[in-house]
């Protein structure tokens, strides 16, 4: 066997192992993520006060649809804090107009941000310094509820005891290419980041989302605070890990059918935003590349064997792990409530993602640092503020305080 043979053939059966680790993730995260429009936990004897944190800078769009949606929810305890960060587009009106309308809403302005402090950080610790709720729920500004969402979640949450609830979104239709994309930055992410642990108090594995991060605000009080979080980039994440560290009991569900989001728009917004997944690689080229190339390679081989391997030895364990993978996207797509035919494409979300990656690093590269909302943050400003711990770091890290161990988890909304 000549070492082209033996190069295919090692090729063709890491790509059916790699399917199958796939396939297993996928059942775990599927079994581990209870669907909350299925959850069938009694009310609470009494619904505690809740109080929506929702930050916006320049969301004059999709800021009022989306809030009205929550106020129409039907929770009989709700506040909602909506926090005008230096916006420029007309949102600070509109906020001041959904206040107005209806006596739940508290308009915040933001009109400046102290140093060394992220925008959105800043936004939220305004609106938690403002709440006046048991349970606080951070929650992006295009996200749209469902009639009994929240009431779902309070209740989930007080008969399983919990401290923190991540809910992860439906997302939405937009396009073959996108669609795609998300499809498969979705499976690797929940698998990688080993979302069904975040349920499991014997592990350290923390996570959350910005679409809904939903937590007791004594949990939140058993931590270093926001200010702990104030120069990081990927907040949700950290928030989630930083309340794990700190004792919270967590859990992440399904939203499916109750939460729901435009995550990109468009191929050029979902550039944009993913020129903050630089951070998660230390602001540095080379770890970008090593990882992209790699994980490429894990997801693009099983298809490259089973079309191009020259012996049928190896094609046929390419062949079935290409089958695996396109199970576990498709079948991971279905569970979160998005289309499946996108999800078949996912070779080409692994393309798209690839180019994605390497373009924010590069960039980061070019410009220096991360240019973000038209500030440049240079990596020194941001590594001293760094508190996420990624699935593929080893060592001790500030997520849940100075040189205390964590682990990566969950979905982080980059953008």
């Amino acid at each position: 066997m000549t070492v082209a043979e033996i190069c295919w053939l090692a090729l063709g059966w890491l790509g059916l192992a790699y399917g199958c680790l796939s396939l297993w993730g996928t059942v775990r995260v599927v079994r581990g993520l209870p669907i909350l429009a299925w959850d069938a936990s009694p009310a609470p004897a009494r619904w505690p006060r809740l109080s929506l944190v929702v930050p916006a800078r320049n969301e004059v769009e999709t800021l009022g649809p989306a809030v009205r949606s929550r106020l129409a929810e039907g929770y009989p305890a709700l506040e909602v804090l909506l926090v005008d960060d230096r916006s420029t587009d007309g949102t600070g009106a509109l906020v001041d107009r959904l206040a107005a309308e209806d006596s739940r809403v508290r308009a915040v302005h933001v009109t400046s941000l102290p140093p060394g402090w992220l925008g959105k950080v800043h936004a939220l610790r305004e609106g938690v310094a403002l709440a006046s709720g048991e349970w606080i729920l951070f929650s992006d500004a295009d996200v749209h509820l469902a009639p009994g969402a929240l009431q779902r979640a309070i209740a989930f949450a007080e008969a399983h005891h919990l401290d923190q609830l991540a809910v992860l979104p439906e997302l939405m239709p937009v396009g073959w290419v996108v669609d795609a994309a998300l499809a498969s930055f979705s499976r690797t992410g929940l698998v990688m980041g080993r979302v069904w642990r975040i349920s499991d108090p014997r592990s350290s594995v923390g996570g959350n989302v910005g679409a809904f991060s939903l937590f007791r605000r004594s949990a939140l009080e058993r931590t270093p605070g926001l200010a702990h979080l104030r120069m990081e980039i990927v907040d949700d994440l950290a928030l989630g890990q930083m309340l794990k560290a700190a004792g919270a009991r967590s859990a992440a569900l399904n939203g499916r059918g109750l939460v729901r989001l435009v995550y990109h728009r468009s191929l050029g917004e979902m550039a944009r935003s993913s020129e903050k997944a630089v951070a998660l690689f230390d602001h540095r080229l080379w770890p970008a590349v090593i990882w992209t190339a790699g994980l490429t390679t894990l997801e693009l081989g099983p298809f490259v064997t089973a079309l191009l391997a020259p012996q049928a030895l190896s094609r046929l364990p390419g062949a079935a792990g290409a089958l695996l993978l396109l199970a576990s996207t498709a079948w991971m797509a279905h569970f979160a409530g998005q289309r499946v035919f996108p999800a078949l494409l996912f070779p080409l979300g692994v393309v798209v993602n690839a180019v994605l990656l390497l373009r924010a690093a590069w960039l980061g590269r070019v410009r220096g640092g991360l240019l973000w909302r038209s500030t440049l943050y240079r990596p020194e400003e941001l590594r001293p503020g760094k508190r996420v711990r990624a699935p593929w770091s080893t060592g001790t890290a500030g997520a849940g305080g100075e040189g205390q161990p964590t682990s990566g988890g969950g979905s982080s909304r980059v953008g």
